[in-house]
């Protein structure tokens, strides 16, 4: 059967229904399903929260008696292995569905055509490709991870009319309009983490926090890239570090004397990425990585990366970094910062392309990149930046401005224009690079 705006109109609202659960079904991507049986919707559903059951389970369920000759509609390929839930091509097959029509085949190496095989083979047509532009999009995240072994990274800027993005000693500067700060809000919603460097962690003093009514339990990790534990256990991250999770990532330099393997930073452990829970276990290198469900990760750590060393960032490197703090001082830093909730990460600050895959084992698909001009400038040139939301408004900051690493004459060759919009006086222009 060939594909007809009947179903394209279907998918497109699979689609917008897959996005309702974005960033909160752990390391499982949140997938759109309807059940269509002669132009009326019978079943739909989004993947749960904490990524089970899955949606296709789901709508079926709500379908019943009535999914029998009917359409599926599915933003991923139904999966085809035994995880924590039976497959869920298995159930569209046991429900009698005549049809299914996929807008993304899953890359996972234990999925990736299976699924649609099975279906094939139990007499159900089956097609692909439909609205896969708008279906990829939507599954940025887990394609990203799967494909390439990282979190997908947005950069976020905020550029006042002067070029700037706040100002020296000033601490934090609103640039943009309350509708602005609201999208912003929204976006860390849907995000799993998000990152910023030791310098406006101080200097800010940022919470981080998703702040809508309603939407504060989906606040992401929030991560500091602090190679010297200068995080202040003062400071409203450390305070609220048992409330909503922080990882701070420190230089290996600073690796406790007390630690296993006679006191080697992680990346002189084959295998070894974390200090905390599962996260630092020792794995075969060349076996995948799985998070228990079917969930495979590529091992090409540096695919898409610089693999040129990132320079340190000039003014971020308090501490021992600049001849302070002794190994005991370090190790005192370490104890009270994981006494107050904080897990420490020892792992090179300054090289995001191998940061970016010890994040990926913790279960992180998204990173939202928001804080400071040298942090932004260190994804920029590492080339591992996605996609860029770069928010411009009216606002003067003058004297002592922070120049932004970058503005809409000088976007990094690879990224396409997606979209403009207008939030009060404030315009949000979005580039990405394909997937």
């Amino acid at each position: 059967m060939s594909i007809t705006p009947h179903d394209e109109r279907f998918m497109a609202a699979a689609i917008r229904l897959s996005r309702w659960h974005l960033g909160r079904t752990a390391t499982n991507p949140s997938v759109g399903c309807l059940i269509v049986r002669d132009g009326v919707i019978v079943g739909r559903a989004v993947t749960a929260l904490g990524g089970h059951p899955h949606a296709e389970t789901q709508a079926l369920a709500e379908a019943g008696a009535l999914a029998r000759g009917a359409t599926a509609y599915v933003t991923l390929e139904p999966c085809s292995h035994h995880g924590k839930t039976p497959p869920c091509s298995e159930a569209l097959i046991a429900y009698g569905v005549a049809r299914v029509v996929i807008s993304v085949a899953d890359p996972d190496p234990r999925v990736s055509g299976r699924g649609i095989a099975m279906l094939r083979e139990a007499g159900i047509e089956v097609d692909t490709g439909v609205l896969e532009a708008e279906g990829r999009h939507s599954l940025a995240a887990y394609l990203t991870r799967q494909t390439k072994n990282r979190p997908y990274v947005t950069l976020k800027l905020a550029v006042s009319a002067d070029g700037m993005i706040g100002r020296e000693g000033a601490g934090q500067v609103a640039i943009t309009g309350p509708e602005a700060r609201a999208q912003v809000q929204a976006l860390r919603a849907e995000t799993d983490a998000i990152l910023v460097g030791i310098g406006t962690a101080i200097t800010d003093d940022p919470l981080l926090t998703v702040r809508t009514p309603g939407l504060e339990s989906q606040s992401p990790i929030r991560i500091v890239l602090d190679p010297s534990l200068a995080l202040p256990l003062t400071s409203k991250l450390v305070e609220t570090a048992r409330q909503v999770p922080v990882i701070v990532v420190a230089s290996e330099e600073v690796w406790p004397l007390s630690s296993d393997a006679e006191g080697l930073p992680p990346s002189a452990l084959p295998g070894i990425f974390l200090t905390g829970g599962e996260i630092g276990k020792r794995r075969d290198p060349n076996s995948p990585v799985s998070d228990g469900d079917g969930f495979a990760l590529r091992q090409d750590v540096r695919q898409g990366a610089n693999p040129d060393p990132i320079s340190p960032l000039v003014g971020e490197i308090p501490g021992r970094a600049e001849g302070g703090a002794s190994p005991a001082d370090m190790d005192s830093r370490r104890a009270a910062l994981e006494a107050a909730g904080v897990e420490v990460l020892y792992c090179n600050p300054y090289h995001p392309e191998v940061l970016l895959p010890a994040l990926a084992t913790r279960g992180i698909s998204s990173l939202l990149v928001e804080g400071g001009a040298k942090t932004a400038r260190l994804f920029l040139e590492a080339g591992l930046v996605d996609r860029i939301q770069l928010y411009q408004a009216p606002v003067v900051i003058g004297e002592r401005g922070i120049e932004s690493p970058l503005d809409a004459t000088d976007i990094p060759s690879g990224f396409a224009h997606t979209s403009t919009l207008m939030f009060g006086e404030d315009r949000l222009d979005e580039y990405e690079r394909g997937l």
